[in-house]
Order: structure tokens, then sequence, then C-alpha cells
């Protein structure tokens, strides 16, 4: 069990946190949430009840989707393109293990499937980090939108003004600034780490080079 917990430290690690900040969010939320209704003289809400509210699903979602658009676009971005010095891109000038032909590979036990099978399938598999991410991204856009919609028809409807479908909560200025607003940092904090891991370093750290290494040298 030690020996498996040590073997998948970094993703145990980052679920955990996850857990832990959701529930932050979730508990927080419920209570700025109740803290709203109540300066309108409405009832607070339970945390149960905070979880079946279009303010919930569009917080959650809107920075799901920013998160899953980031990293796609990565993934993509770094099959063409380069930045010398950054250990965040491919090295310069040479070939790369990850541009190398799976067909033309030697096939193992611990060879994936798909890359056995060839065809359609390797096709699928060669590609499907990206389509993983992006399919996430179009998922939780969709549940920004219906939640979003869910939240603006709530308080048009306190209002006492006309309620909304999804596609026209798609096309107001609010939806869009939620999802800008998330989208711009994400990109932000992408530039700033593929421009810094140029002149900087981290000791034991693979998103470093290593800390002797010139600031010219591309790649891992």
């Amino acid at each position: 069990m030690r020996k498996w917990v040590r073997e998948h430290g970094l993703l145990l690690a980052n679920i955990a946190l996850f857990l832990a900040f959701f529930g932050g969010m979730i508990l927080s939320g419920a209570a700025a949430y109740s803290e709203e209704r109540q300066a309108h003289g409405e009832p607070p809400v339970t945390v149960l009840e905070f979880l079946a509210t279009g303010e919930f699903y569009e917080a959650t979602f809107e920075n799901w989707e920013s998160e899953f658009l980031q990293m796609g676009m990565y993934v993509v971005l770094t099959i063409f393109l380069f930045q010398k010095g950054s250990s965040e891109s491919k090295p310069m000038g040479k070939e790369s293990p990850q541009d190398e032909d799976p067909r033309q590979a030697d096939t193992q036990d611990g060879t994936p499937w798909p890359v056995k099978r060839g065809g359609l399938a390797l096709k699928f598999y060669e590609n499907s980090l990206s389509i993983l991410f992006f399919g996430l991204f179009l998922a939780s856009l969709t549940a920004h939108a219906m939640g979003g919609a869910a939240a603006y028809n709530e308080e048009q409807q306190s209002h006492g003004q006309s309620t909304v479908t999804v596609l026209q909560y798609m096309g107001t200025s609010r939806f869009w600034f939620e999802s800008f607003q998330n989208w711009q940092s994400e990109f932000l904090a992408v530039a700033v780490l593929v421009g810094a891991s140029v002149y900087l370093r981290q000791k034991g750290s693979p998103e470093s080079k290593p800390v002797a290494e010139p600031h010219y040298e591309t790649g891992s």
C-alpha cells in the first residue's frame, strides 16, 4: 500500500487538494448565497439546497471550463510551437520522442492496445489527450451556460423581469464576461511558466531544467 501511494503521490495530492478547496468553495458559497438572499428578505439555504442552485453550477463550471481549455490548448500548441530555453518546450532543431510514429514502434507487453491494433483505434488514441481536454471543456461550458441561465433567471424573476433560455443567456455580456475573466488568467499563468522557466529554476521539479543548465538549453 505504501509503495502504491508513493507511486501515485502526485495524483493523490492533487485530488486531496481539489476536494479540500472544493469543499471550502461549497461551504463559503452557501454562506455567501444565504447572506445575499437574506439581504433581499428571503430565507437562507442549507448547503444541500445550495448544491441545487444555478449559482453553484455557474461558479463551478465557469472555472472548470477555463482549466480544461487551457490544458487542451497547451497540449496542442506545444506540438507545433517552441520556446527557446524553456523546459516547457520540445527541444529545437532535433527529433523529440513525442514525434515518433507509433506505427513504426516495436511493441512489447506494456504497449497500449490501440498501438498494437492500429487503424482508427490508434488514430484516436494518439490524439486522445487533447480530445479529452476539449471534450471536458465543451461539457463544462455547457454546464456553465445552464447554471448561469438558472442563476440569471432567478435574479430576473426577483426583479419582476422576463427570463431567458440557455442559448439567450449565452448571448449576454454576463456569460462572456464570466468566461473571459477566467480564460485570460489561465493563459497568463501558462505564459509566465513558459517564460520564467527559461531563466528560473526549481531544484527537484520536472517542470524546471537542471539548476546548472544554461538558459539557452531548450526542453529536457
